[in-house]
C-alpha cells in the first residue's frame, strides 16, 4: 500500500461495495412538497394542476428554497451525486436565487440549469436575462461543485428572437449544461435535435441534453450522434405519465438515465436503471414471442444499466471524470453495505447493486471528497444547517402548500392535447377482494 498523507482519514470497507456516484441528469428539485398527492396523474392533468405553471404565486422563495434542500437531501441518501436540475421555478429574482441557494447549501454536484419561460407575471424575458446573468457571477459557485446552466422549452411558442438570445446567451458563457423536454409524435411538442439544430446550439461546445425524446426520427438521432449530445430517459416517468419509450433503447449509445418529476415516484437512480433494464428486456423478448419465437440470450445485461447510470450520465455532460472511480475523477463516491440481507453473499459488486439493492443499503456518500452521508446519516448542510431542522421546515412548508392543493378541483381532461390530440378514455383496473 503506497505511503498516505498524516492525517488520512480510515473508513473499513469489509463486506462494502464502493461504487462511482450516481448522476441524474433531470429533475424538477422545487416540487418536494408535492410528494405523493399526485400519485395518479397524468401528464395532461401535471401540466395544468402540477406545473410550473400552475404553482406561480403560490410558493414563496422560503418554499423553493426549502423543498429544494429537502430533494436534493434525497438524492444524497440515495447516492446520487450529481443532478441536472431543470429549474423551472424561476418565477422572479427571490425564487430564481432560492434555488440556487439551496443547490450551492446541499454540497451536493448539482448543473442548476436557470429556465427562461413566457410567463403571465409580468417577470420578462430580460428581466429573466439580467437575474441568470447575475446567478451565473456568483462568488459562492468558486468553491462549490454546483453550476449554473440554462433550460429552455420555448422553441415553438416563443418569439424567435427570443429563442435565439436564450441560445446567444448560453454560447456566450459556455454553460456546462444546457437542457429541454422533448415529445413530439401524439405530444406535438418537438424540442428534438433537428429544432435545436436550427438555432446552433445542438453543435456548440455546449453539452446539451433532451429530456424524454420519447418520438425522435431517423434524421435526430443521426444528428444526436453526429453532435454528440444526450438523450435523458426517465424511465419511471414515461411509464407513469403516458410519454412512452418504445424506441429509446435503439440509442442507448447516446442516452444517460434520469427522474423527472421525484414528487410522482421513486428517485433513486438504482430504481431506474433497474427499471429501464426490465421494460427493454420485457420489450425486446415480447417482439420475439409475437413471432412464437422464444428470445437468446439476455439482451440487456446488468453492466449496461450500471454504466447508464453513471458513465454515460458524466458522458452527457462532457465530463469524464464523473460517474467513474479512477486517477484523476472527482471523488464522487457511494459505499453500499453488501452484509445487508439482500446484499450478503454476492459475488457480482454491479449485479448486486442493479438487481438486490435499495436505498437503505447506501451506507456512505462522498461528492467532490467530502462526506455528504455518513455511517447511515445525513450530514449538516454548508450553512450548518441539520438534517433534523431542515425536515422540521419542510414539513411545515410542504403542509400550506399541500392544503392550498387541497383545496383546488382537479382540472377536466377532454378533447384534445394542445388542440390537436384527441384525449381517449382508459379503461380503470380494478382489483377486487374475494
Amino acid at each position: 500500500m503506497p505511503d498516505l498523507p498524516a492525517g488520512t482519514e480510515k473508513v473499513p470497507s469489509k463486506g462494502k461495495i464502493i461504487s462511482p456516484g450516481f448522476i441524474d441528469t433531470h429533475r424538477h428539485g422545487w416540487q418536494t412538497a408535492f410528494r405523493s398527492i399526485a400519485s395518479n396523474t397524468t401528464l395532461p392533468e401535471y401540466f395544468q394542476h402540477y406545473s410550473q405553471f400552475a404553482a406561480l404565486g403560490s410558493f414563496t422563495g422560503d418554499d423553493v428554497y426549502i423543498g429544494q434542500l429537502a430533494g436534493l437531501y434525497e438524492c444524497i441518501n440515495a447516492g446520487v451525486t450529481t443532478t441536472l436540475d431543470h429549474a423551472h421555478h424561476t418565477w422572479d429574482a427571490e425564487t430564481s436565487k432560492a434555488g440556487l441557494d439551496a443547490s450551492i447549501d446541499s454540497g451536493l454536484r448539482v448543473y442548476w440549469c436557470y429556465t427562461f419561460q413566457d410567463l403571465p407575471n409580468g417577470y420578462d424575458h430580460s428581466q429573466q436575462l439580467a437575474c441568470a446573468e447575475r446567478l451565473l457571477k456568483d462568488d459562492r459557485l468558486l468553491g462549490s461543485p454546483a453550476e449554473v446552466g440554462v433550460a429552455y422549452d420555448g422553441w415553438s411558442l416563443s418569439p424567435e428572437e427570443q429563442t435565439k438570445a436564450v441560445v446567444d446567451f448560453a454560447v456566450k458563457h459556455n454553460v456546462p449544461a444546457f437542457t429541454t423536454h422533448s415529445l413530439a409524435g401524439p405530444w406535438i411538442l418537438d424540442h428534438g435535435p433537428t429544432v435545436l439544430e436550427k438555432y446552433g446550439i445542438l453543435k456548440s461546445s455546449v453539452p446539451v441534453v433532451i429530456s424524454h425524446a420519447s418520438f425522435m426520427t431517423p434524421k435526430d438521432i443521426a444528428l444526436l450522434r453526429e453532435a454528440n449530445q444526450y438523450v435523458s430517459i426517465t424511465p419511471e416517468s414515461e411509464m407513469h405519465y403516458g410519454h412512452d419509450h418504445e424506441h429509446s433503447h435503439e440509442i442507448m449509445d447516446q442516452c444517460a438515465l434520469g427522474v423527472d418529476t421525484h414528487f410522482t415516484f421513486s428517485s433513486d437512480m438504482v430504481t431506474q436503471a433497474r427499471l429501464w433494464m426490465q421494460v427493454t428486456r420485457r420489450g425486446l423478448y415480447r417482439e420475439k414471442l409475437a413471432a412464437n419465437k422464444i428470445g437468446h440470450p439476455n439482451p440487456f445485461d446488468a453492466e449496461q444499466a450500471f454504466y447508464l447510470a453513471t458513465v454515460s450520465g458524466g458522458l452527457a455532460l462532457r465530463r469524464e471524470d464523473l460517474g467513474v472511480i479512477r486517477a484523476g475523477a472527482k471523488a464522487d463516491l457511494v459505499v453500499f453495505d453488501g452484509e445487508s440481507p439482500n446484499m450478503l453473499g454476492f459475488v457480482d459488486p454491479v449485479a448486486a447493486i442493479i438487481l438486490h439493492s435499495n436505498v437503505g443499503d447506501v451506507r456512505h456518500v462522498l461528492v467532490d471528497g467530502k462526506w455528504r452521508k455518513k455511517d447511515g446519516q445525513l450530514l449538516p448542510s454548508a450553512t450548518g444547517e441539520e438534517w433534523n431542522a431542515i425536515k422540521s421546515r419542510f414539513v411545515k412548508s410542504a403542509g400550506g402548500i399541500q392544503k392550498s392543493w387541497a383545496d383546488r378541483s382537479l382540472p377536466m381532461i377532454e378533447g384534445s392535447f394542445l388542440g390537436l390530440t384527441p384525449y381517449a378514455t382508459l379503461e380503470k383496473v380494478n382489483v377486487k377482494t374475494l
